[in-house]
């Protein structure tokens, strides 16, 4: 169980660095001018850098999971949507080829003896 709340932590933490809402941002950034960290004229700038790194760490963060679904369904040997249409491609154009008509030796033969039978 407690690796369950470590992990917790760890998705707790980075929802933190990627969900955060202006307000959250505000609230932040307030404290900072509090603390003398942040003076107030720069405050607002403030707030939009931490806005703005929430999206990109959102956005990374998407990346590398992105990554890591596809390494391990490759792994897995999971067929992608790209693998199934192919095959789709691949089984109708020889079902398509199969199912045209094609005319036997016997045929040929019946049909070219009894033309030059009548004439």
């Amino acid at each position: 169980m407690a690796t369950n709340d470590r992990w917790q932590q760890y998705l707790d933490a980075g929802k933190a660095w990627t969900e955060l809402t202006r307000a959250q941002a505000e609230a932040v950034v307030r404290d900072l001018v509090k603390a003398g960290d942040v003076q107030q004229k720069r405050a607002k700038k403030a707030v939009d850098e931490l806005l703005d790194r929430s999206r990109k760490n959102a956005e990374e963060l998407r990346k590398v999971v992105r990554h890591e679904l596809q390494s391990q369904i490759s792994a897995l040997g999971i067929a992608t949507q790209e693998d199934l249409a192919r095959l789709e491609r691949k089984l109708s154009k020889a079902t398509s080829s199969k199912s045209a008509p094609k005319k036997t030796t016997a045929a040929k033969k019946a049909s070219t003896g009894s033309s030059t039978a009548g004439g």
